[in-house]
């Protein structure tokens, strides 16, 4: 599995222990910046992921800010991208099985056990493709493509 990871000056020190988690487990982890703590805009870093994660080069990715709020704000700007900012394991669990979102972003703030937990749970759980689901996710594309109708 491959997974990307990017983050912000505030999200910084919680993605490089993520990082670190998930090699541990195995995972192959593309990190997309920053490669300090130095000021970065959380825009820069997310564009550069979500462009990647939407060629299909990645499993998923995960994203990092101060809030989590601002990088999935700026993910889902790039076509193709369904990033969910969770906060807790339930959220991830729907947003991945119900969604099939791609990027998850969450808090840089979050305690360490907390946001691993979620990433174990966007792991573990698979998308599952029904009518419903799969209508709504295609309402999106087609909004993305310009069909407005």
């Amino acid at each position: 599995m491959k997974i990307a990871i990017t983050s912000d000056h505030r999200g910084y020190t919680l993605k490089n222990k993520i990082k670190k988690y998930l090699n541990k487990k195995g995972y192959e982890v593309i990190d997309f910046g920053p490669e300090k703590k130095d000021t970065v805009d959380y825009p820069i870093m997310a564009f550069k992921m979500s462009q990647d994660i939407v060629k299909e080069n990645y499993d998923f990715g995960i994203a990092l800010c101060g809030t989590g709020i601002g990088i999935s704000i700026a993910c889902n700007k790039v076509k193709g991208v369904r990033c969910a900012k969770v906060n807790n394991v339930k959220e991830t669990i729907l947003t991945k099985k119900d969604n099939n979102a791609n990027i998850i972003a969450i808090s840089g703030e979050m305690p360490r056990y907390k946001a691993l937990d979620i990433i174990d749970a966007f792991i573990k759980t698979s998308y599952v493709p029904n009518e419903r689901f799969e209508r709504r996710i295609k309402e999106i594309s087609d909004y993305e493509n310009g069909d407005l109708s």
